[in-house]
């Protein structure tokens, strides 16, 4: 599919949300829309699996015939659907039973059946609990397809539910249904929910033209990056990975910058919020990849309740080659004296009660492998605040672990109009400097939002990887200066994107102003003849 019909498919989905939605608000209705989305692509994909292992035992239907091709075949075979599922979670990982199935649930809404909504509330309960061997339990667990939001009594929610299955069945029947198309979509309609939700989306979008500056850099050689990107990254992980999309543009540009021939061991990914903990999950399946290929936890990052992540042993400690986040900015949190001793912070100390920026930071570069290469949003506070955070701060450029400060424009993220940084870090870094990017003048202005442009994109990147030092844009800053300056990071005190004033010579303009009198002087006399002639007073 060309990226022209994929723009429009996402179009057409979010039209039909906007007009369906009616006023239920934006984060409400994403997560029914998006459920229905994943819900199609785990029934296309699960039918083409099906044809192919059935062969020619496989029913054929014709275009009128409202039943599923797999229900014919169940009630034809009963004593071989058991050893079927089996070989199909297998091969597919997951199991639909056929009344279950997209194309069943699309026909239940297109004759306006009014057992569509208990139909689907058993196909959801049990792709939670038994699709997946137990590995998706809770997976539609916030899809509420009781809430009076939907309408008032069973029946109005059931005629609802109709509508909205109709309306997206036809809108994407013309489409494909491979993963790149519908992942492209899902993310698509993520960004579009996020921009109509405000602030609150901040909790689980990162733009895509920051994402990819992020994904980009970690992706490249952490010791040379003008090399070039790295062939496999082992494990990558974001531990504020909201709905997924940044991790998956990891996946993404490793891929583009390697022409296909980069991998990924394995993706691993924690989100507090169940709602977004489900997306993220979604995203990942409706992407292709294998519930064996990546980790989504459902946990607090700053109280670190992942096991994998607490693991005293440093010998068996789980390192990660990239990782990458865009926590959410100045949190209030709850640190208490035994976290003055957690492995995380011990070396460091605990960010203040006020902004728990520094431990994120704090949490990811402790697994970041000596290998790797950390890149987090944070916000500016981070880069000259005083107190604890300048002891981290100046202890981490000490120890030489901070590579490369980034400013960003302004008003770039739904969540916050403020202008944030990048910072990358490194525990194998090998220069003595820190290169300062100030990029905040090198965007595209738009009515709410500002963006970046590809040539934006690439300027940020290519002067991180080539460690250019341009003019009121970038500077690789010598230790010593930055000692001096209080291990202070404010990106204009290195890098100031001011004008210089253009020098004044005075004897030059003292020249032109003598000129200038000598002229009036003269236009004066001229003028004063012309009314000496008329007989009127001289000026």
């Amino acid at each position: 599919m060309t990226q022209k019909d994929q723009d429009r498919l996402g179009k057409t989905l979010w039209a039909i949300a906007d007009n369906l939605r009616g006023a239920m608000n934006a984060d409400s209705f994403r997560d029914y829309m998006l459920s229905f989305l994943f819900l199609r692509y785990l029934s296309a994909n699960y039918e083409e699996s099906a044809k192919k292992e059935l062969g020619s035992d496989y029913p054929k239907l014709s275009e009128d015939d409202g039943r599923t091709a797999l229900a014919i075949w169940y009630e034809a075979n009963a004593e071989d659907v058991s050893e079927f599922e089996k070989q199909m979670r297998r091969k597919v990982h997951y199991v639909i039973k056929p009344e279950h199935l997209w194309s069943n649930i699309s026909e239940l809404a297109r004759i306006q059946s009014p057992d569509l909504l208990i139909t689907l509330e058993e196909g959801f309960r049990y792709i939670e609990n038994e699709s997946f061997d137990n590995s998706f339990q809770g997976l539609f667990s916030e899809i509420n397809l009781n809430s009076e939001k939907l309408g008032r009594t069973p029946t109005d929610r059931n005629k609802k539910l109709c509508t909205i299955i109709q309306k997206i069945s036809e809108g994407i029947a013309e489409f494909s249904t491979d993963t790149d198309t519908l992942g492209d979509a899902y993310e698509y309609l993520i960004g579009q929910f996020a921009a109509g939700s405000g602030k609150k989306a901040g909790e689980f979008y990162t733009p895509q033209q920051i994402s990819t500056i992020l994904s980009k850099i970690v992706t490249l050689d952490s010791q040379d990056p003008s090399t070039g990107p790295k062939q496999k990254l082992d494990k990558v992980l974001d531990f504020a990975c909201g709905s997924g999309s940044l991790l998956l543009n990891v996946r993404n540009q490793l891929k583009e910058q390697t022409k296909g021939a980069g991998t990924i061991g394995k993706i691993y990914g924690q989100e507090n919020n169940i709602t977004t903990y489900n997306l993220a999950r979604m995203n990942m399946l409706l992407h292709g990849i294998k519930d064996t290929e990546f980790e989504i936890y459902h946990g607090d990052t700053l109280k670190n309740q992942w096991d994998i992540l607490n693991e005293m042993n440093p010998s068996k400690k789980t390192e990660f080659d990239a990782i990458v986040a865009n926590p959410p900015f100045s949190l209030r949190w709850e640190p208490n004296e035994a976290m003055g001793e957690d492995f995380r912070f011990k070396s460091y100390g605990l960010a203040p009660k006020s902004a728990a920026d520094f431990a994120f930071l704090l949490h990811g570069f402790h697994f970041l492998s000596q290998e790797g290469t950390m890149a987090i949003i944070l916000p500016h506070g981070v880069l000259f605040r005083g107190g604890q955070e300048d002891k981290i701060r100046t202890k981490l450029l000490k120890d030489n672990h901070i590579d490369t400060v980034i400013g960003l424009p302004a008003n770039l993220f739904y969540s916050t109009g403020i202008p944030v940084c990048i910072l990358v870090l490194k525990k194998c870094k090998k220069e003595d400097d820190v290169l300062f990017i100030n990029a905040s003048e090198h965007y595209v202005k738009g009515k709410r939002q500002n963006t970046l442009d590809k040539g934006n994109i690439k300027s940020i990147v290519e002067t991180y990887q080539y460690r250019q030092e341009t003019e009121r844009y970038s500077r690789r800053v010598p230790m010593d200066e930055i000692e001096r300056n209080g291990f202070n990071l404010n990106i204009s005190r290195y890098v100031s994107t001011a004008e210089p004033e253009k020098q004044i010579k005075l004897e030059e303009v003292n020249a032109e102003l003598v000129d200038i009198e000598k002229t009036i002087k003269a236009k004066t006399e001229e003028h004063n003849s012309y009314l000496k002639e008329l007989g009127l007073k001289p000026i």
